[in-house]
């Protein structure tokens, strides 16, 4: 019997080296299992030009890391070892760390609403991982699959991606630096699109802004308060009954008019469009898809209707030309509205109402053979949200080509980034999901999407003052910028949250919006080159291990952004970790502890622009600022681009790309253009030149753009009193801000989820637990799996107890007090202990407890206790039950069930299907049941007294289960509580 990666294998499994050949241009290599593997491989989805991938070039090179495999059954396992101290990043769209070592994600497009810093698949598939070398070199691995696909970094220095055989493996590198590997990755899967200039400013959303009157209302209200926005955005309630491309006769009327409103006041107007098309004969979308035969079909070759927004819909199948053109054309006659950009969201797909979360692995796609040809729904799941954007950006382009599209979709695909935006789907308004929000951006650009950001202020919940204006300080040096929220929430304009706070928002807009020609230029040379826009801190010393971990500064370009993301703390507080060199602080007279710090590399030169209200408001001519920090020879050097802002003249040479040069010489700094690119001419217009000194002190010259300025540098000693001037000067600044309140704002709608959760970490175990809305458990973290069991928003699911067999009945909601906390550091055994009124004299008593001696095991001890029942009732409560109701998320539904033996000694797999089992007395598992995971190969095994529970309830939901415990219903005592305790322990399974 052979060996491989120290486990015996048996005859049916195949494993070996991989078998490579060069591909694309030098030190790019593909690696295949075998030449028949090879051949057998699908078409790339991710190769910009999938010829490039599946043609050998000339080289003299051989690969210095070569991928070993083990085939298994239908899997397809390939492992890259790296040497000890290596680093990973990318993985596309993630929430958590910036560094994944240590992580495992799984690449299935999923409608992941409220997800967590556990949660392993979100809305885009991305198999892709950056490795950065102990040397700072770097190295890209690219499994080439779109099927469900499991990304383990969980030993150290090794990458392993598992998904069903055959899949090639590309590498790239490695390179002297991460940046040129994705400029090679880049040469592989494409650019991003040349977004049109107004898409950079600050784009305003709501689910939903209803009527067109609230429309404009919005945008007034921008104009009149001084705070800069370029887009209003139309959530899905401007449609008739959710019916894609059709109106609200009443609420949107006349949608022409409303977009000639928005245009004449500077504002842009995006409209959404969803995947399901209502079931409806009569419905013209409808008639005209069925007519050309272009839905996804079910196994029996009927079209699959799925229930979303509108009810009853199907979908168009995007693996196929005729549907993509059908699709495009819809999109074209849309535009005449006056669309000026397309969102495309729930195109996982999401589907209501099934366990899954989406349509059925056994439908059928009747792709292009370019594609892959006739295949079911587990192949092309993860491509559909791509083709999708795909489609509508084609749409755009055939309704105006001298306009470029602006497309953002939800659900993506490596090399999503060639037709459209993203943004990090439905976030949490708490401050965990503000930090994350940078790794998560950084993430996404370390994969190929340079064009992403978060819902500022997070979607679901209420933020508070303080929380939206330091997110919005955050947000507005992403590459994309757009605040957003759901239904049911207090509102979320900048204004909003008080004074103090939307002075902050307007600062920071305008703080942005003076930006966008440096952010322009760096999306210019991301369309170009395929550099990134936004990058790590350590991009700038990719040798310093010191760097690699950060995660609340990141780079645009030369310029380092250093943000707060601790709500007690202002980034005035932060002592920042810098990367080697000269970096020195400015701003724009508008510092503030809830802005970040800024800092621009010694030898670089950023171009800015003047403060705007809208991206409209530019002129070529005027005023052009260039700020410059020269490095410790003197010297310093920056670009600007600069073109119409839209269309397509500058791919015809129709722009203007300048070099700008500073070098000082004999106390005398010389700024000029060194060389230029382009067919246009240079505006007349004034140049003003600020020349950092350190400290933010900076000393102002003026000239004319395109003409040598001389800047006399003063004494040491003058400089030293100058710098110490701006320093007093930026103290009162901050002495002086009007602080945002830390503060509540209060209103019936929606949930404050931005206090901060009690943390329990010890041994396999890390929790959060929230005392002040039912002491709900909204996070269970197998650390050793990296795998997150509980689905969970703050306020409701996650793990709830309820005092009555009533679902949501007393305790799932009220404020918990926390009794006693014992933490593991200080010799204790984590543990909390809280409870909670649940009326009438009782109160929900829970002890969670990870016990030292049996690391592995989280213990929960709950009982209802008659704290002040009245004597009139002869000491006896209400009638009661301890309802134990944990819902655990699942990651793989269709691999996933239930196991036990009951009492009665018969063995019970219960699957998805089944709906909702009750088990009551011999059917009752015998003191244990466990929740089987077949893709991850683990078990959550849930251990109980059966003395103490009298039912157990299996009920399934969409992507959920919920594995309930009850004790039997009766009046407590002060002296006969109900209990129930119990405990769960991951397991794995072979």
């Amino acid at each position: 019997m052979a060996e491989y990666d120290g486990e015996a294998v048996t005859a049916d499994v195949s494993f070996g080296t991989m078998v490579f050949e060069p591909v694309l241009e030098e030190g790019v290599f593909r690696f295949d299992c075998s030449e028949n593997d090879r051949d057998a491989a699908f078409p790339s989805l991710s190769f910009s030009d999938r010829k490039k991938r599946d043609t050998t070039i000339a080289s003299q090179k051989v690969p210095m890391y070569i991928p070993t495999f083990k085939c298994v059954q239908d899997q397809q396992i390939v492992s890259v070892e790296f040497p000890t101290g290596t680093s990973f990043y990318g993985t596309g769209e993630v929430s958590g760390m910036l560094e994944r070592t240590g992580k495992r994600v799984f690449t299935w497009n999923t409608d992941a609403w409220g997800y967590g810093s556990g949660t392993t698949s979100l809305y885009q598939s991305h198999p892709w991982v950056l490795a950065l070398l102990p040397s700072g070199e770097a190295l890209g691995v690219l499994a080439d699959t779109t099927r469900r696909c499991e990304i383990d970094l969980r030993k150290e220095s090794i990458i392993k991606f598992a998904a069903s055989a055959s899949y090639p493996v590309i590498t790239f590198g490695p390179f002297a630096s991460p940046t040129a590997v994705l400029i090679s990755l880049s040469h592989a899967i494409g650019t991003v699109f040349m977004p049109p200039k107004w898409s950079l400013g600050y784009h305003q959303c709501r689910w939903s802004y209803d009527s067109d009157a609230k429309v404009l209302k919005i945008a007034r209200t921008f104009r009149e308060k001084g705070i800069p926005c370029d887009v209003i955005w139309m959530d899905i309630d401007y449609m008739d009954g959710f019916r894609c491309f059709t109106f609200d006769k009443e609420r949107f009327s006349d949608p022409k008019s409303l977009v000639n409103d928005l245009h004449r006041n500077g504002f842009k107007a995006i409209w959404m469009l969803d995947p399901g098309i209502k079931h409806e004969e009569g419905y013209f979308v409808y008639d005209s898809g069925s007519e050309n035969d272009i839905w996804i079909q079910k196994a029996d070759g009927k079209p699959f209707v799925g229930e979303v927004w509108p009810g009853p819909c199907v979908f168009p199948d995007f693996t196929q030309e005729k549907a993509r053109l059908w699709w495009s054309k819809l999109v074209k006659e849309f535009i005449s509205n006056g669309v000026d950009g397309i969102w495309n969201d729930m195109n996982e797909p999401a589907i209501f109402k099934t366990v899954t979360k989406t349509m059925p692995e056994s439908n059928i796609h009747r792709g292009d053979d370019a594609l892959g040809g006739y295949q079911n729904h587990r192949h092309y799941h993860n491509v559909y949200g791509m083709l999708m954007a795909r489609s509508t950006y084609e749409g755009m382009k055939m309704a105006d080509e001298n306009k470029r599209p602006f497309v953002l979709t939800r659900a993506g695909f490596i090399g999503s980034q060639r037709y459209a935006a993203t943004w990090t789907g439905d976030n949490l308004s708490n401050w965990e999901h503000l930090h994350m929000s940078i790794s998560m951006v950084l993430q996404l650009g370390l994969s190929g999407q340079p064009l992403s950001g978060p819902d500022i202020g997070g979607f679901a919940g209420n933020a508070t003052p303080k929380l939206f204006g330091r997110w919005m300080g955050v947000g507005v040096m992403f590459p994309f910028c757009r605040g957003h929220s759901e239904t049911d929430t207090i509102d979320h304009e900048p204004w909003s949250f008080g004074k103090e706070c939307e002075e902050v928002c307007r600062l920071a807009l305008l703080r942005r919006y003076r930006l966008i020609p440096h952010i322009y230029t760096l999306f210019y040379m991301a369309h170009t080159k395929g550099t990134p826009v936004a990058s790590p801190t350590f991009f700038a010393d990719p040798k310093d291990p010191s760097l690699r971990t950060i995660e609340n500064s990141f780079l645009l370009g030369p310029l380092l952004v250093h943000a707060s993301t601790l709500p007690g703390q202002g980034s005035d507080e932060l002592q920042p970790l810098l990367p080697k060199g000269i970096w020195l602080p400015f701003d724009f007279n508008d510092s503030h502890p809830d802005l970040p710090t800024l800092y621009l590399q010694g030898g670089s030169i950023i171009p800015v622009g003047p403060p705007l209200q809208h991206v409209g408001e530019a002129s070529p001519t005027d005023d052009l600022t260039l700020i410059v920090a020269l490095d410790e020879h003197g010297k310093a050097e920056g670009v600007l681009f600069e073109d119409s802002g839209d269309g397509y003249e500058f791919s015809q040479g129709g722009y203007l790309l300048t070099y700008y040069v500073a070098e000082l010489q004999s106390s005398v700094v010389t700024v000029k253009v060194s060389r230029t690119e382009g067919s246009w001419n240079r505006p007349k217009r004034q140049l003003h030149v600020q020349l950092l000194l350190g400290g933010g002190a900076m000393l102002d010259a003026w000239g004319a753009d395109g003409y040598e300025l001389e800047i006399v540098m003063p004494s040491k000693p003058d400089v030293l009193n100058l710098i110490c001037k701006t320093e007093k000067e930026y103290k009162s600044r901050i002495e002086c801000a009007k602080r945002i309140p830390d503060v509540e704002v209060s209103g019936k709608k929606g949930i404050d989820l931005s206090k901060i959760p009690i943390d329990l970490k010890s041994g396999d175990w890390a929790l959060k637990v929230v005392p002040w809305i039912g002491g709900r458990i909204i996070s269970m973290m197998h650390v050793p799996s990296g795998t997150q069991w509980l689905h969970s928003r703050v306020d409701i699911n996650g793990y709830e107890e309820y005092s009555g067999v009533e679902y949501r009945s007393a305790g799932c909601s009220e404020e918990y007090t926390v009794i006693q906390r014992n933490l593991e550091h200080a010799g204790e055994e984590e543990s909390l202990i809280l409870e909670g009124d649940v009326g009438g004299g009782l109160v929900l008593e829970r002890h969670i407890s990870i016990p030292k001696d049996i690391p592995m095991v989280l213990r929960i001890d709950s009982g209802i206790v008659a704290r002040k029942v009245g004597a009139g009732s002869g000491g006896f409560s209400r009638l009661v039950c301890l309802r134990v109701h944990p819902m655990f998320t699942l990651l793989h539904p269709t691999e996933v069930f239930v196991s036990f033996v009951s009492i009665d000694g018969s063995k019970h797999e219960v699957w998805p299907e089944s709906g909702e089992t009750l088990l009551e007395g011999n059917d009752r598992p015998n003191g244990e049941w466990m929740l089987v995971d077949r893709c991850l190969r683990v078990g959550l095994v849930n251990r109980f007294n059966v003395n103490e529970v009298f039912k157990c309830l299996i009920h399934w939901g969409t992507g959920t289960v919920n594995l309930e415990l009850w004790s039997e219903e009766r009046p407590v005592s002060k002296v006969t509580p109900l209990k129930i305790s119990h405990e769960y322990e991951v397991i794995e399974i072979p």
